[in-house]
């Protein structure tokens, strides 16, 4: 087993290198079932990282390495767009991405709010709690969305979503929106969110949100998470030349505001004035 484990990880041989299964089993000579059953463990093991497409190497292996160089790339391509929506509103903003159930926190860019969001870079926070997992959530199949939350969904305060039949509801929505999450003390008592998910080719990489209080008018300030969500994924993801294709399973582009429509929320809160 140890061998055949040896082989298949040899076979991503570079930190971005995607290989889909055919391709694995391609490249170690060993019969595709057990191709498939080993990398599902290297998977549930976080060596390995899967989406709908192919495989990747997990953030235990890249660990080893010094670190996982593509949530360092989010973390790049995201800094500047975190900081200018803080000092747009004044509001706290997090950036995170999906591991298994959880989110993990790459960044948090403070404001006047900061000291009341128990939240920290580095922390997890169960995915299906939060506006920045359900932005993520929303973009996954639902076969993959089940394996994530398992079997219970745990319950952080009373208003959190407790059952995968409304989870996928609020997922429903959330695609209906255009990719916007909302949360209301699912998370924390007395703390909203509004999220939008950094998309690429293969699916969701990353979140961004903006947290305020309870009374914190979100509708106002989602257009400038969106937009800032999609300002990244043209950044890590940006378009090639020619011709636009769809790659088969590729997510719609992603919905933008018109330059006056995004002049005029700007103008609302050019003072912080958002809460």
């Amino acid at each position: 087993m140890v061998e055949r484990m040896t082989l298949i990880m040899d076979a991503f041989d570079g930190r971005t290198v995607r290989r889909s299964l055919e391709d694995v089993a391609r490249c170690t000579r060993l019969p595709r079932s057990t191709t498939h059953r080993i990398l599902d463990q290297l998977v549930r093991l976080r060596w390995l990282e899967h989406n709908d497409f192919s495989y990747g190497l997990g953030r235990r292996a890249l660990g080893l390495g010094g670190g996982d160089g593509a949530q360092s790339r989010v973390r790049e391509a995201a800094a500047p767009h975190l900081h200018r929506l803080q000092i747009r509103t004044g509001l706290v903003v997090h950036l995170a991405v999906l591991d298994g159930a959880d989110i993990h926190y790459l960044d948090k860019v403070g404001g006047r709010f900061a000291g009341a969001v128990p939240s920290r870079v580095g922390g997890r926070t169960p995915a299906h709690s939060t506006a920045l997992g359900k932005a993520m959530l929303a973009w996954l199949e639902p076969e993959d969305v089940d394996v994530r939350a398992g079997d219970t969904i745990s319950r952080r305060t009373r208003r959190t979503i407790a059952d995968l039949g409304t989870l996928h509801q609020e997922l429903h929505r959330i695609r209906g929106r255009h990719g916007l999450a909302y949360e209301r003390g699912e998370c924390f008592p007395a703390i909203s969110c509004v999220a939008a998910a950094v998309r690429g080719p293969e699916g969701p990489v990353a979140a961004i949100s903006l947290v305020g209080d309870a009374d914190t008018p979100l509708e106002r300030v989602a257009p400038l998470v969106a937009e800032a969500a999609r300002q990244v994924s043209l950044e890590l993801f940006p378009p090639a030349p020619g011709p636009a294709r769809a790659r088969p399973g590729e997510p719609a582009a992603q919905e933008t505001w018109s330059p006056h429509a995004m002049d005029r929320f700007l103008a609302a809160g050019q003072y912080g004035d958002w809460r």
